[in-house]
C-alpha cells in the first residue's frame, strides 16, 4: 500500500509500505477514506522533534472496516468508523473517568501511521465509533475533523469551562483554535474572542461563532483582552499553540478564578510559579480524550448542525502529501486533507 514516511527535516515521502495485518485479536483493519496532516506533525517535520529513523506519519483517520480480530465484538466489517489519535480500551478506570488518552493500555496512532491507504487500529472496540450508516461524501471531511482537531478544540473548551454567560478567548488560529471557537459557541458562550492576525482565519472564526477578533499578541494581546472585559480578563481561555508566549498570554488573559484549557502540544513551556500562584487561575488540559466526545460530535455532524471540516482548506490526493506539509508549514493552508 502507499503511505507517508518522514525521513528527516522537511523530508516527507509517499512510498510503498507493508499492508497492515491483524496482530492482536482486538485489532481491526480499516480502509482509509480520508486522512490529514496535523499541526503537531509539523514539529518533527520542522526538525523540532528529532526523527532518528524513517517514521510512518498520521494519526487522524476515518474509513471502512475491512477485517476484525477474533475478540472484536462491537465493530463489524463494512461499518464506517471514526477513531482517535490514541487507541484505548475504553474500559479501564482511567477511560471510565473520561481520560481515554491516558488509558493504561493506550497506543499512540502516530506510531502506526494513518496517512495511508489502510491502517491497523488496536483496541478496536474501545477506539472506534461507527456512524449510523455510510456517510455521504460531503460529510467525510467533517467526520475526519472529529478524529482529532475538533475533539481537541472541544476538550480545550471543556477544560476552560466554556458555557452560557461566559466570555471565552482562544489563543491560536490554527485548526484546533478555530474549532475551539466552534466548540465554545456550541456550549453557549456569550462572547468569543478569537486571537488571529490572518484574514482568512479571522473569517472562518467569525463563521464559527467568534464575536470579536484580536490581532495583537503577547503582552499587547493580553492588554486588548483586558480592555474588552472591563479590565478583568476572560472567564475561559483556550491555549491552542503550545509555546511559552501562547501559554503566558492565555494565563494572563484569564480573570482571577477563571479557567485555561491548554491543548497545544507543549514545547519549552515553563510557568513562573509565583505569578501562577498569585493569579487564581485554574489550568487544565493535555492530550485530548477525543474518544469521550466522539458519540456527541458524530451526532452533531450527522445531523448537520456543525461543519468542522471547513478547516480543511486544501484537499490533495495521498500521493501529494508532501505539498500538504509544505502548505501548512508555510501557512498557505490551515489544514490539508488527504484522499487515499
Amino acid at each position: 500500500m502507499r503511505g507517508t514516511v518522514l525521513y528527516g527535516t522537511r523530508d516527507v515521502r509517499v512510498e510503498e509500505r507493508p499492508e497492515p495485518e491483524i496482530v492482536e485479536p482486538t485489532d481491526a483493519i480499516i480502509r482509509l477514506s480520508a486522512a490529514c496532516v496535523c499541526g503537531s506533525d509539523l514539529w518533527p517535520y520542522r526538525g523540532i522533534d528529532p526523527v532518528s529513523e524513517p517514521t510512518p506519519m498520521g494519526h487522524e483517520y476515518v474509513g471502512v472496516v475491512e477485517e476484525v480480530g477474533s475478540e472484536v465484538r462491537n465493530i463489524k466489517p463494512g461499518q464506517f468508523v471514526v477513531g482517535s489519535f490514541f487507541a484505548s480500551d475504553n474500559t479501564c478506570e482511567i477511560c471510565q473517568s473520561g481520560y481515554q488518552s491516558s488509558c493504561v493500555n493506550r497506543v499512540l496512532m502516530g506510531s502506526i501511521g494513518t496517512q495511508a491507504e489502510y491502517a491497523r487500529i488496536p483496541l478496536a472496540d474501545g477506539t472506534l465509533v461507527a456512524t449510523p450508516d455510510i456517510p455521504d461524501d460531503d460529510l467525510i471531511p467533517h467526520l475526519l475533523a472529529a478524529s482529532d482537531v475538533l475533539g481537541t478544540g472541544w476538550f480545550g473548551a471543556v477544560a476552560a469551562e466554556a458555557g452560557p454567560g461566559k466570555t471565552v478567548a482562544v489563543v491560536g488560529d490554527g485548526a484546533v483554535g478555530l474549532l475551539a471557537v466552534l466548540s465554545a459557541k456550541q456550549m453557549g458562550a456569550e462572547r468569543i474572542i478569537a486571537m488571529s492576525r490572518h484574514e482568512s482565519r479571522q473569517r472562518l472564526a467569525l463563521e464559527f461563532g467568534a464575536t470579536d477578533i484580536v490581532e495583537e499578541r503577547g503582552d499587547a494581546g493580553v492588554e486588548r483582552i483586558k480592555e474588552l472585559t472591563d479590565g478583568l480578563g476572560a472567564h475561559s481561555v483556550v491555549e491552542a499553540v503550545g509555546t511559552q508566549e501562547a501559554m503566558m498570554q492565555a494565563i494572563r488573559s484569564t480573570r482571577p478564578g477563571g479557567h485555561v484549557g491548554f491543548v497545544g502540544v507543549l514545547h519549552g513551556v515553563e510557568i513562573p510559579g509565583e505569578e501562577f500562584f498569585s493569579s487564581h487561575v485554574h489550568l487544565h488540559g493535555g492530550p485530548a480524550p477525543v474518544r469521550r466526545f466522539l458519540p456527541e460530535l458524530i451526532d452533531l455532524i450527522w445531523q448537520r448542525r456543525i461543519e468542522p471540516g471547513k478547516v480543511f482548506d486544501l484537499e490533495l490526493p495521498l500521493e501529494e502529501a508532501p505539498e500538504g506539509y509544505r502548505a501548512m508549514d508555510e501557512r498557505r493552508a490551515i489544514k490539508a486533507l488527504l484522499r487515499p
